[in-house]
């Protein structure tokens, strides 16, 4: 049941040509390393045909300016610092000039890399008889560490999702077995049921079969002596009872 509502959603951004989420950019970076600087505007009228160009600017760290050190416009990037050269790539949106994602890419951070980074997105929306300019910026506060350590937070994250997968594997084997056990009492049952009813069965056919029995009828008849058939000028039927008078005119044997 839990999946529904993300295949609703996924299927509704399939529709939409892409969906855009807005996530923060990470903000530690180990030295002599890549790391990716992160910056992603929506655009809010996903319907609405639109432009963007965006500027990177960069304040160290002691500084109290910022300076343009990366610009993207017509799907062409520019690196306009000379500490940043040969060390800045464009890993936003790629092959649209209609820019949700305008995050830039550091090929070797250096020690000199942290303080403020702002990113500023410059959008025109072209309506049918005008067009509107919207603006949006993002700050990332970069640290350039020597190597990365997890925090506390990020732990105590990755145990609880550890606890809830085994907690679910868990639920999931209880249901099984209640289910099994559930299916195996009822074939059981049903089971018994059948042959209580195939026995019932049974047992109401041979009464039948007794019933309608000429050994069983003849035998509720009085006793004769086998000499009795000899004197009859015929085989009586042995389903039919014999009269008093019958009875009394059957000869004695000495």
């Amino acid at each position: 049941m839990l999946l529904i509502p993300w295949m609703l959603w996924a299927m509704q951004a399939s529709l939409c040509h892409g969906a855009c989420v807005e996530v923060d950019s990470d903000t530690d970076a180990v030295v002599n390393e890549g790391f990716k600087l992160g910056c992603i505007s929506c655009k809010m009228r996903g319907e609405v045909p639109a432009t963007a160009t965006v500027s990177w600017y960069f304040m160290a760290r002691g500084e109290s300016e910022f300076f343009r050190i990366y610009s993207y416009e017509e799907e062409v990037g520019v690196i306009e610092d000379e500490r940043f050269y040969d060390r800045l790539d464009w890993n936003g949106s790629k092959k649209t000039t209609d820019l949700q994602d305008g995050s830039i890419y550091i090929l070797n951070v250096t020690w000199n890399d942290t303080g403020t980074y702002r990113c500023f997105f410059n959008r025109i929306l072209t309506f049918p008889s005008y067009e509107f300019t919207t603006n949006a910026t993002k700050i990332v506060h970069l640290n350039v560490v020597p190597r990365l350590t997890r925090g506390m937070a990020s732990i105590l994250s990755e145990a609880m999702m550890y606890v809830s997968i085994i907690g679910l594997q868990l639920w999931l084997l209880v249901e099984m077995i209640y289910c099994y056990r559930k299916i195996s009492a009822q074939g059981e049952e049903a089971l018994r049921e059948s042959a209580s009813n195939n026995g019932s069965k049974q047992n109401q056919q041979i009464a039948f079969e007794a019933s309608h029995s000429p050994v069983q009828q003849f035998s509720t008849s009085p006793l004769l002596p086998d000499y009795y058939y000899d004197t009859l000028p015929s085989q009586p039927n042995p389903s039919r009872r014999l009269s008093r008078q019958e009875l009394k005119n059957i000869p004695s044997k000495t």
